[in-house]
């Protein structure tokens, strides 16, 4: 029976080891996912008021390997643990405060995201680089329009104003990011069904 046929739709249910029970799966990918993520936020090239990190590409591979229930858990988890003030966004602090500040929307977009792209993978996608490309792109959209408009209008600064406006978000919080982000994208679009081809020649 061919590996297609026979697994789950996700990559990382199809590599995680038969037997086990599902919520232990589901809880330890859930915890490995947010590792994951905070350590993402961490490489970093410091801009202001949003830093350019990695957190955009771990957020592509967990949408795409874990699917979409999945995946959006990991992020509420992830969010949840900066919530707890747990220092796993890309600045050293986190707390209620941080879920506030200028970075917010890219943050709840990380969700939207996730969701999103692991709809695709649920669906199949993730064995297909194109497909991929664009489940990414829809996600990227998404998240970036959410970023945007939090930065422009709702953003809680250190000077007490509230948004900096659409043209510093789009100069700051968007136009530096999008080439970064093509680069990402291409790469996990290789990356994942790579990861198909390499589990089912291991598996025979």
């Amino acid at each position: 029976m061919s590996l297609r046929s026979s697994s789950p739709a996700t990559l990382a249910l199809a590599a995680w080891p038969a037997g086990q029970a599902r919520a232990l799966r589901f809880a330890a990918l859930a915890i490995l996912g947010s590792a994951l993520l905070a350590l993402a936020a961490k490489i970093q090239v410091p801009f202001w008021p949003v830093p350019m990190t990695m957190t955009t590409f771990a957020v592509f591979l967990i949408g795409a390997t874990y699917g979409a229930r999945l995946a959006t858990a990991t992020l509420l988890l992830y969010l949840a643990e900066g919530f707890a003030g747990i220092p796993v966004f890309a600045g050293p602090l986190a707390g209620p405060a941080y879920l506030l500040g200028p970075t917010a929307g890219f943050l709840f977009g990380y969700v939207a995201a996730a969701f999103i792209i692991g709809l695709a993978a649920d669906r199949g996608w993730s064995r297909s680089t194109p497909k991929m490309a664009l489940a990414f792109f829809a996600g990227d959209a998404v998240l970036f329009a959410m970023g945007f408009a939090w930065l422009a209008f709702f953003a809680s600064l250190p000077n007490g104003a509230v948004g900096i406006g659409a043209s510093a978000a789009f100069a700051k919080g968007v136009l530096p990011f999008v080439l970064g982000d093509v680069l990402k994208i291409a790469i996990a679009a290789l990356m994942v069904p790579a990861g198909w081809t390499v589990l089912r020649r291991l598996r025979g």
